[in-house]
């Protein structure tokens, strides 16, 4: 669970900082059409904020939670947007 929680902490990184981040998962992932990869990677990202608790620990919830969300939620609309990033 630690590990799980210590690499989740990205998001919940300021908003800058998740958002180079953001950018280098496209880069990893540049291979993929931006066509199919903005709907699932948006899927992706609504998974997490689906979840009651996105970290696996109360205290890194508390501590990464609100702008976790706040980072997916913009990240899912920069996605979903017409113009992309």
């Amino acid at each position: 669970r630690l590990t799980v929680a210590v690499d989740l902490t990205i998001l919940g990184e300021p908003p800058e900082r998740f958002r180079a981040y953001d950018r280098q998962i496209r880069q990893e992932y540049s291979w993929v059409p931006m066509a199919t990869y903005r709907p699932e990677r948006a899927r992706v990202l609504r998974g997490f904020l689906a979840r009651p608790m996105i970290f696996p620990h109360p205290w890194w919830e508390r501590r990464f939670g609100q702008q976790a969300r706040f980072n997916l939620r913009q990240a899912v609309r920069r996605l979903e947007s017409t113009h992309g990033r």
